[in-house]
């Protein structure tokens, strides 16, 4: 297919940390779009960028310092290049690969027209051998240099015509934050485009001559040296080998030191997890108190009746759904905008550099010490969060784990158990709480390591090129959160609101024979109920033999924040009430919740009730955080291993549960 009747694809390629990722946000804006590689789950960005000259298809690689793939990420750029596969966007069938946000299934992506590739002059010779081993691929080429305002303030500065004309490939000067040299890349690129047709398919020598192209990849690799080297004396004929201390590495002696680096890495987590908890709570909040406030009695007043099966299912079904999903886009939001601010910063590759040497006995590395410390603030972004780290086996693996960090709906339920048997102790039993759930974490993937990860129990020491210190961009920062928060909305969105639709559902049906109108049936006796009392068994072992636990544990399923609320309201429920809506009675004693609790778990437990109140947080613990959380699995690893790491959570938390009640019940 020529590229004068069709849309050219332009490969964007460079070193990790180089400006790349944010040069793509500045091109494609809002258009940006999520695919995978066919068997993996490598995620690549491909989205339009509208010059002034013509529509262009950027695809967006992970970062790489070589073709010599090191990496299931870096093999996918690598195969991309030389054309030994095709890429297909997510939405079509693959038996690997998670699912797009928006791509055609007839789409896919071909060897790149042009590849783009992004040089940082503050680490110019380690970009040129990227660019040297891309020549050789005979795709037509053309390089944007960033980092020029920090290689400046180091005292370096490349001569970019000198640059262009050793290296025989046409370069602009770009600021991906700023937007700077965008318009003279996007003509660059045009007259490329014009002049090239399709991109080659024979390598071409980097000296011009064909005829002595090494064959030897070691004789390869000298040639690319020795070419490095001919064009960095060009381009920085007065470069000198000797140091040059800048503030940033005044500052990286406290971040990156080994006794005071991880003090400092502590307090930017810890302020982190404030944030999840403390600031993003009032608007949760809000945004619930806005949806079942005026927006229900709204929405109550324009549908026809009174009390009816529709009225129920419109608010307490589908808009329930709508906001529990909005509750979570401020949330969202702020932890986005950390990251953003980290990443930006130059902060979070310092962050991932501390915490390597503890993460690697999991077969991590440091890049995955933020996402699960956000996951003590939402599971929900912590998945999100895996996107920094650039290896796929490596975000899978962290994205199986990050389930078993304590988010703050489980509190709650922490909070009123530890009340109710431990009242004195409340506060440290809920500490037990989180340090079990790092004790989940640890012992999970030292477990995974040895049976489905075992290719990465020789995790390498974390090799990183440390960026260069920048005061972030907001408008780029905004940009970038309002990108991530809608595509959580449309990927994991529909999936949550149409689950609780389905728990709505199950409620409002009754059972045969029980003479109950439809949505007016009391809990206990309608499907859902049964489907509690048929579950309660399960939990004998365990010392929780009761329908209202089952039910508050399938409740917990879809959100852990309405637990309380589902035992409340299943504990306040009689005979004579015609429905679960009726059961709330503001008359009752504050503490009659905790009466009717522990009467119930001394009832389920044979008179060890202590035993049983552990093994209940430990359950709540150790199962599945919530749906959304399942959502964001899928999301971002496919139905396979959402599914699977579903099943293996609800299996270690009845595991762990029967335990803990069977060991403290022995003592006890």
């Amino acid at each position: 297919m020529s590229t004068a009747t069709a849309t050219a694809q332009i490969a964007l390629l460079g070193n990790p940390n180089c400006g790349k990722s944010t040069l793509f946000n500045s091109l494609t804006g809002a258009r940006a779009k999520v695919m995978n590689a066919p068997g993996t789950t490598v995620s690549l960005q491909t989205g339009q960028w509208h010059t002034d000259f013509r529509s262009l298809e950027v695809v967006d690689l992970p970062g790489t310092y070589s073709l010599t793939a090191h990496s299931p990420d870096e093999q996918v750029t690598a195969d991309y290049l030389l054309g030994a596969a095709t890429v297909t966007p997510a939405s079509a069938a693959c038996a690997h690969c998670g699912p797009g946000t928006g791509l055609k299934a007839s789409a896919h992506l071909h060897r790149p027209d042009v590849a783009l590739v992004v040089l940082d002059a503050t680490g110019l010779a380690r970009s040129l051998y990227l660019l040297a081993q891309i020549l050789d691929t005979g795709i037509p080429v053309v390089a944007a240099v960033s980092m020029l305002d920090v290689a400046s303030a180091r005292g370096v500065e490349p001569d970019l015509t000198a640059l262009a004309e050793s290296s025989g490939v046409p370069v602009v000067a770009i600021d991906p934050r700023t937007g700077t040299g965008v318009e003279a890349l996007g003509a660059t690129i045009a007259r490329m485009l014009a002049t090239s047709g399709r991109a080659a398919d024979l390598p071409v020598d980097l000296d011009t001559d064909a005829t002595d192209i090494p064959r030897d990849l070691q004789d390869q690799a000298d040639a690319h040296f020795a070419w490095v080297e001919r064009v960095m004396a060009a381009a920085l004929p007065g470069a000198t080998t000797a140091p040059v201390h800048s503030w940033s590495d005044r500052v990286d002696r406290v971040l990156l030191h080994p006794w005071w680096g991880v003090p400092v890495f502590g307090a930017v987590l810890w302020s982190l997890f404030q944030l999840a908890t403390l600031v993003a709570t009032p608007l949760i909040e809000a945004v619930g108190q806005v949806i079942h406030g005026p927006v229900a009695t709204g929405l109550r007043a324009v549908i026809p009746g009174t009390g009816g099966w529709l009225e129920s299912l419109l608010v307490d079904g589908v808009l329930t759904g709508v906001g529990t999903v909005l509750s979570f886009a401020p949330l969202l939001a702020l932890i986005f905008l950390a990251i953003g601010l980290l990443e930006d910063s130059g902060y979070l590759a310092r962050a991932a550099f501390v915490a390597d040497r503890a993460l690697r006995r999991l077969g991590l590395d440091g890049r995955a010490m933020v996402p699960l410390v956000i996951g003590f603030g939402c599971n929900v972004p912590a998945l999100a969060a895996t996107r920094t780290m650039p290896d796929a086996r490596r975000r899978l693996l962290t994205g199986l784990l990050i389930p078993f960090t304590s988010c703050p709906a489980r509190l709650t339920v922490y909070v009123l158990v530890a009340g109710v048997f431990f009242p004195r102790h409340v506060g440290t039993v809920v500490f037990a709480m989180y340090v079990i759930s790092a004790l989940l974490v640890v012992l999970g993937g030292l477990a995974l390591r040895a049976t489905l990860f075992r290719d990465l129990a020789a995790t390498r020491p974390l090799v990183l090129a440390l960026p260069a210190y920048h005061v972030p961009k907001l408008g780029y920062l905004a940009q970038n959160v309002g990108l991530r928060v809608w595509a959580f909305i449309k990927g994991a969105g529909g999936f949550i609101a149409g689950m609780l639709v389905v728990v709505w559902l199950l409620t409002a049906l009754p059972l045969p024979g029980v003479g109950a109108r439809f949505a007016q049936v009391p809990v206990t006796d309608s499907v859902y109920g049964r489907v509690a009392q048929t579950l309660a068994p399960a939990l004998a072992p365990a010392g929780l033999e009761d329908w209202r636990i089952s039910s508050a544990l399938l409740t917990g399923f879809v959100a852990k924040e309405v637990m309380v609320g589902s035992l409340a309201q299943s504990f306040a429920l009689n005979a004579d009430q015609a429905s679960a809506a009726e059961a709330i009675d503001e008359t009752r004693p504050p503490d009659w919740l905790a009466s009717r609790l522990r009467d119930t778990l001394v009832a389920s437990s044979g008179g060890h009730a202590t035993a049983a109140a552990w093994a209940f947080m430990v359950y709540v613990l150790a199962y599945t955080p919530c749906l959304a959380t399942v959502a964001e699995q899928k999301r971002i690893f496919g139905w396979r291993w959402a599914l699977g790491g579903t099943l293996a959570q609800l299996a270690v938390a009845w595991l762990l549960a029967v335990v803990t009640f069977q060991a403290l019940m022995a003592v006890t």
